[in-house]
């Protein structure tokens, strides 16, 4: 699986909408949604600073590494 992005967990605990961060952090809503989605394929040190300052979190809090499963 990779890289897992917690967005949607992070903005529950903070009781924080989609519309509020984006407005907050300077994103659109379609953007925002792919991240939260885990559809990015990327994501830039600026944009995560300014969610982990919206949220008050660290961006270990949103980003989570995943192991794959080998096939047997």
């Amino acid at each position: 699986m990779g890289i897992v992005v917690n967005l949607d967990v992070m903005m529950a605990k903070r009781k924080m909408s989609l519309t509020e961060l984006a407005s907050e952090v300077d994103l659109t809503l379609a953007n925002l949604s792919i991240l939260k989605n885990n559809k990015a394929k990327a994501v830039r040190f600026s944009t995560l600073e300014a969610i982990c300052k919206a949220l008050h979190c660290q961006p270990g809090d949103i980003l989570e590494y995943v192991e794959e499963e080998e096939e047997v």
